[in-house]
């Protein structure tokens, strides 16, 4: 795709942003809403210039946990999907504990933050979508790659290893996606629950002032950050498998 169709394609996402942004900021003048209560665009922006001095650093941190934590859910995601495709024993008694340690609220294991450490907890909650992902993209490979490469002379971990896993990569990177798209927030929540610094501490320390500009200087960042994963996600899905069309079946509509 062309740099000029990319712009195109982002300029309704642009329009809108600043829509909303310009109404944010009428809203609020013209509305005299109490700044503890919300804050305008321009305030959050020169709130966050003021204090990027002690907001940077704290990013900095919670960034770090978040991306290795991150590629730790990745690969164990991965190499856990792959248990639970390949071994129905498996997948019959640990898919369902898998599931229920989603569904626990960070505070009830907050006590575990200083024996675990932040970055495991963030491993933890992030690999569950893409274990998901792999054992359904596994699941959902058309049986004829495995017989064309078994007749071939390929042994059963080579398919596995080099044919469904390849095939089975686009909907693997959809659950990286969905990882990617709630890592920093869960560092930060864990941070909040049981740390002494990152932006979970800053934010607690922002809404202990109620100073809201800065609460929402965090969140910004934190969206930020989380963007920036994503376009690595991408851009590491398009340098490995190409572009998605390179899927397509050229023969499908003939």
């Amino acid at each position: 795709m062309s740099i000029a169709k990319r712009l195109k394609r982002r300029m309704p996402t642009v329009i809108a942003v600043i829509v909303l942004l310009a109404v944010w900021e009428t809203w609020v003048d013209l509305g005299h809403v109490s700044p503890t209560m919300i804050s305008a665009p321009s305030e959050i922006f020169a709130a966050t210039i003021e204090t990027w001095n002690t907001l940077g650093p704290a990013a900095a941190i919670t960034g770090y946990e978040g991306v290795v934590g991150f590629l730790f859910a990745v690969f164990f995601g991965i190499m856990i999907g792959i248990a639970l495709y390949c071994s129905h024993t498996f997948n019959a008694a640990f898919y369902p504990l898998l599931a229920a340690a989603q569904t626990m609220p960070l505070i009830s294991i907050a006590p575990l933050f200083l024996i675990w450490g932040k970055i495991v907890i963030v491993a933890v909650f992030g690999l569950f979508p893409i274990a998901v992902q792999t054992v359904r993209g596994l699941e959902a490979v058309p049986q004829f790659y495995s017989d064309v490469a078994l007749t071939c002379g390929a042994t059963p971990v080579w398919t596995l290893w080099h044919v469904k896993l390849r095939v089975a990569a686009r909907q693997i990177y959809g659950g990286i996606r969905v990882s990617a798209a709630y890592i920093f927030a869960t560092a930060s929540t864990a941070e909040y629950l049981g740390a002494r610094k990152g932006l979970g501490i800053w934010l607690q320390a922002a809404y202990n002032s109620f100073r809201t500009p800065l609460i929402f200087s965090a969140t910004i960042v934190i969206i930020l950050m989380t963007c920036v994963l994503m376009l690595a996600v991408n851009a590491s899905e398009r340098i490995l498998l190409g572009p998605p069309g390179d899927d397509e079946d050229p023969d499908a509509d003939q």
